[in-house]
């Protein structure tokens, strides 16, 4: 006789908890495999899709596409044991109660999941259409998980596809961005054509598609701005998601943080020639964000006040012994922190793909929410967007940020002598509790130095 187990939403690491249900990637009536990813979820670090551990036929959802829930809360339940969908007289299991006859990974769900081999992870149809039983109400997870939730009466439909799926298979597409991008902007990934590898849609075909569809569209009248509650007018925007994470910790910030900010211009011409010349010698490309990077970590050896936290309830500093460094990414999802772990014991080439594996992962929206914690000093290029300089929020609960500005050619006075040089703004922002103005004037004065004669640096190795 088939178990219906109960799948709860797990940890998924870093203390997060809660998660938004993005798309299910499987209807009731499906028949999953061990540890196929069965929804997609935001979490305020990253999207996730989560599998599960047990294979058989999904009786039930719990949550509609947009539901926040908590972890613990339901996600599904699955028959275990059965070939076809089971009716509400099969028991209702628990993961932790299921006897050795039920089907499980036995892997533990946190982050990513149970780390499958790819070839299992795979959405499977049942080979019979699935006769449908009376209706029942869809289930919705309570505002917490309950401590012993009730039987979940079976629910069983005519397997609807997924937007990514068809009746030759699923479509190819990879990102879950693409997707959701594609979902958004209301178009049908089946109808769409791949430039990939071997008809992979990417991003640029959803692009194009949105362009073509904007293009033939005809022009609407300018609807009134729809009034909203207190009589106030415009859109409103949830602060939920990255965005809501990220309006928190900066409001947690500007709350407990007494920072100050200081800084200072340099003659970048020498970094940007000693660059140049690590480049042209041959081997892998050494960034520029890595060279900062790796006097960032110098100057930090000298002044380790700057790479502290404080502990409000002991009122202690604690000054952290690694260098876990995190660099400002911009996404299309937002802000993100990526963090590069034990900077201080990397090469510059080690930085550089470092710094690179994570860019890529952000933007494809794959970091981990252990890619994105657990970082002690924060560097910010905000040059990239064109500006000399900013006087940045500190990433609570670090103690300082370093900011860099556009490199650019200004009139500078070089040896004596008015010249044209490569010039950048430093900036410093630091929580003015771990350390005083010296000790922060010396930090930015001596990134200054490397930045301006780089065997500086040297000398100090």
């Amino acid at each position: 006789m088939a178990q219906v187990l109960e799948f709860k939403l797990p940890d998924l690491g870093e203390g997060l908890t809660e998660a938004e249900i993005v798309r299910w990637l499987v209807a009731v009536g499906d028949v999953v495999a061990i540890d196929q990813p069965v929804v997609e979820v935001e979490t305020a670090k990253a999207m996730v899709e989560v599998p599960c551990p047990y294979g058989g036929v999904v009786t039930a959802r719990f949550g509609e596409e947009g539901t926040e829930l908590p972890v613990g809360a339901p996600l599904l339940t699955v028959a275990v044991g059965a070939v076809e969908p089971v009716g509400s007289a099969g028991s209702s299991v628990s993961p932790d109660s299921a006897g050795s006859g039920g089907e499980s990974s036995g892997n533990v769900l946190v982050g990513y999941g149970t780390g499958a081999p790819a070839a299992r992870r795979r959405r499977i149809r049942p080979a019979a259409p699935v006769a449908a039983a009376p209706a029942a109400p869809r289930p919705v997870a309570a505002p917490a998980p309950a401590p012993a939730p009730a039987p979940v009466e079976a629910r069983v439909e005519a397997p609807a596809p997924a937007e990514h799926v068809t009746q030759d298979g699923p479509v190819p597409v990879i990102s879950p961005l693409v997707r959701r991008l594609a979902r958004e902007h209301g178009l049908d990934l089946r109808r769409l054509t791949g430039s990939g590898p071997d008809g992979l849609i990417l991003r640029a075909d959803v692009e194009r598609a949105m362009f073509a569809a904007d293009a033939t569209a005809a022009p609407e009248p300018a609807a009134a701005t729809t009034a909203v509650a207190s009589g106030t007018r415009g859109e409103r925007v949830p602060l939920r998601g990255i965005r809501g994470a990220v309006a928190d910790k900066l409001s947690r910030s500007r709350r407990e943080i007494p920072d100050a900010t200081c800084w200072v211009d340099a003659d970048a011409t020498e970094l940007m020639a000693a660059r140049a010349s690590m480049n042209a010698a041959g081997g892998p490309k050494i960034s520029l964000l890595a060279l900062l990077a790796r006097i960032c970590t110098a100057a930090l050896a000298r002044h380790p006040e700057l790479n502290s936290t404080v502990d409000l309830e002991a009122r202690e500093i604690v000054r952290l012994p690694e260098v876990h460094l995190g660099f400002a990414a911009q996404t299309e999802r937002g802000l993100v922190v990526p963090v590069v772990r034990d900077a201080h014991s990397r090469s510059a080439e080690s930085l550089t793909a470092e710094f690179g594996r994570l860019t890529d992962a952000a933007r494809d929206g794959t970091l981990t929410p252990a890619d994105l914690t657990g970082g002690t000093f924060t560097l910010n290029n905000y040059g990239v967007f064109g500006v000399d300089g900013s006087t940045p929020i500190i990433n609570h609960p670090e103690a300082a940020m370093l900011g860099i500005g556009r490199i650019v050619p200004k009139p500078w006075v070089h040896q004596g002598e008015l010249a044209v040089r490569q010039v950048v703004q430093l900036s410093l922002t630091f929580d003015h509790r771990v350390c005083d103005g010296g000790t922060a004037g010396g930090f930015l004065r001596y990134v200054a130095d490397c930045v301006e004669h780089p065997a500086v640096l040297l000398r100090s190795l």
